[in-house]
């Protein structure tokens, strides 16, 4: 395969910087026209509101007529922020259909419903206190009418003998400096 093979060219004619126009064939056009999409819907719309508001009007003689020539002229090429108004009224019809939040891989966007967060947090291998801890006596608890048997003859076991390590973090050193009556200067 050559490489002139694997060349593309294109070339646009003015034809395709034109507006889709209805009427015009070659050489030959609807007189008058061509006519846009916008022109020949007003014409439309417009002239069955004529039809059917006729009574309302015709004391006023051609006027109406007037004005509804006018309206479709004035359409033939308006620009709404350089688009065409069929165009820019899709544009508003699909801002108005989306949803308010947007859409994320072509659904809805939507919050997620609100929850409560719980959470805790457990301190271990905390230094002891310097003073000796003292225990305290077990309770025991008479036993209720639906209490188990076995309850009663639980017991509080002693607390675990106090280590003789020291603080092993940073954070713990500093507080243990700061409980002998120590600083950081």
């Amino acid at each position: 395969m050559s490489a002139a093979a694997g060349r593309v060219g294109r070339f646009y004619t003015s034809a395709r910087r034109h507006p889709w126009v209805l009427g015009k064939v070659a050489d030959w056009k609807i007189p008058l026209g061509p006519y846009t999409p916008a022109q020949i819907a007003v014409a439309v719309v417009g002239g069955f509101l004529l039809i059917k508001t006729i009574g309302w009007w015709s004391w006023m003689g051609p006027v109406p007529l007037v004005g509804w020539l006018l309206a479709i002229w004035t359409v033939r090429r308006p620009k709404i922020r350089g688009r065409a108004p069929m165009q820019a009224a899709l544009g508003w019809v699909l801002l108005g259909w989306q949803p308010q939040g947007g859409r994320i891989g072509g659904r809805a966007a939507r919050d997620r419903a609100p929850h409560p967060l719980f959470g805790g947090f457990t301190i271990e291998d905390t230094p002891a206190p310097s003073r000796a801890v003292q225990q305290r006596p077990a309770r025991m608890t008479p036993p209720g009418p639906a209490a188990d048997r076995s309850s009663a003859l639980r017991t509080v076991q002693p607390a675990a003998p106090e280590r003789a390590a020291g603080p092993v973090s940073g954070v713990q050193q500093l507080l243990a400096l700061a409980g002998q009556g120590g600083g950081v200067r």
